[in-house]
């Protein structure tokens, strides 16, 4: 049983026991529980997890739960391991006796660490389906290819998500014990993480910026590097004009495509993702621009606005929100054809505001607020 935490939805609570990435974990934590889907949880109520307990044997994994898969027994006794660092199991189960074996060990078809590889034809594609239920992408990483399909509050709605710089292009640059945080890095890492919450919610999300490596990623020190590409493999130019103005026209061309398909305007979106540079002593709030003049591009803002300050109110009461809504004559707001909002998370110089991106579970809970506003503002 593990108990709901004040914000926790299925997934965040399955993805606290590393059970989150197989969709029969997911389906079997509904089933088991008498939940109907999109159906949220209770604060501090508990709930049954997709997890078999067997009383070890003191002999060996396979002897306990009558299956001689030598590789099943390892991944188990990894997950057993894992739960012991996370402080979810007092002790190993050697001493304990109690060993936890996940739901997808036993009745999945595939492990959780297998990446079932999508014909070389289609790995430029943003969205690969694969068995019913989930959707795969190399561009997370191999630990979150598979997307579980949670629910279809945005199925229609289609996202480009923009993670700002990139390339030969760190953007802004801070320090932190000695190593270098470079913008592009941990504006990339909320991007992907919003791009799999938008799939996650039936939602066709194209990341923009691509790197052929960095999938989501843990740690607060993500390393600076330059092998960003932009959709479709194209180089990222070192020129601020042209490196916009092919965003600009990736954008365009995607839109123009889901168009012709019928996709109405009011169902297609960009965000920009970007952490600001100030000086060390000012601190800022997520804050939000839209192209002035643009009545769409203003109410997806303030709809963002508005969750996020929801958002800490509910979990940071004492804390205060004063992030802004501004209209800004920028090229990615201007030149592109979807409704535009351009995102700054925080201040790279700011040693509070560093903790908003440098925490896993903080860029985690940004991705997962800003889909709460998106999904709010579907059109």
């Amino acid at each position: 049983m593990a108990v709901a935490r004040p914000g926790d939805g299925v997934l965040s609570l399955l993805r606290l026991y590393q059970l989150e990435k197989m969709q029969c974990n997911v389906d079997h934590f509904y089933k088991v529980n008498n939940l109907k889907k999109d159906q949220g949880l209770v604060v501090n109520q508990a709930y049954k997890m997709p997890l078999y307990y067997y009383e070890y044997n003191g002999k060996s994994i396979r002897s306990t739960i009558g299956n001689n898969n030598w590789d099943k027994a390892v991944r188990i006794q990894n997950y057993n391991r894992e739960m012991v660092k996370a402080k979810l199991q007092a002790r190993e189960y050697e001493q304990s006796k109690a060993l936890w074996v996940p739901h997808h060990e036993l009745e999945c078809e595939a492990p959780a660490n297998l990446i079932n590889e999508s014909p070389e034809k289609d790995k430029k594609d943003e969205i690969i389906a694969i068995p019913v239920g989930f959707k795969e992408n190399l561009i997370f990483g191999k630990d979150y290819a598979k997307v579980p399909i949670v629910s279809s509050k945005l199925k229609g709605q289609v996202y480009y998500i923009v993670a700002g710089h990139g390339g030969p292009d760190p953007g802004a640059v801070g320090k932190r014990g000695g190593k270098l945080l470079c913008e592009d890095e941990y504006a990339y890492d909320v991007s992907l993480r919003l791009t799999r919450n938008l799939i996650s919610h039936g939602a066709s999300a194209y990341m923009i910026i691509r790197d052929p490596n960095d999938g989501i990623r843990s740690g607060q020190i993500l390393d600076c590097d330059y092998d960003e590409e932009c959709w479709g493999g194209k180089k990222i130019p070192r020129n601020t004009k042209a490196k916009l103005t092919q965003r600009a026209e990736t954008v365009n061309g995607l839109y123009n495509y889901h168009k012709k398909k019928g996709v109405p305007d009011a169902n297609q979106k960009m965000i920009c993702i970007h952490v600001d540079s100030r000086t060390g002593n000012e601190k800022i709030d997520m804050f939000f621009y839209h192209f002035p003049g643009n009545e769409a591009g203003k109410k997806l803002a303030n709809t963002l606005r508005q969750t996020i300050k929801e958002k800490y109110k509910q979990y940071q009461p004492n804390r205060g929100y004063t992030g802004t809504v501004t209209p800004r004559d920028l090229h990615m707001t201007r030149e592109v054809k979807p409704t535009s909002v351009y995102v700054e998370l925080a201040n790279i110089k700011n040693n509070f505001d560093l903790k908003r991106i440098i925490i896993e579970q903080n860029r985690q809970a940004i991705a997962d607020w800003l889909l709460q506003g998106l999904i709010k503002a579907k059109g």
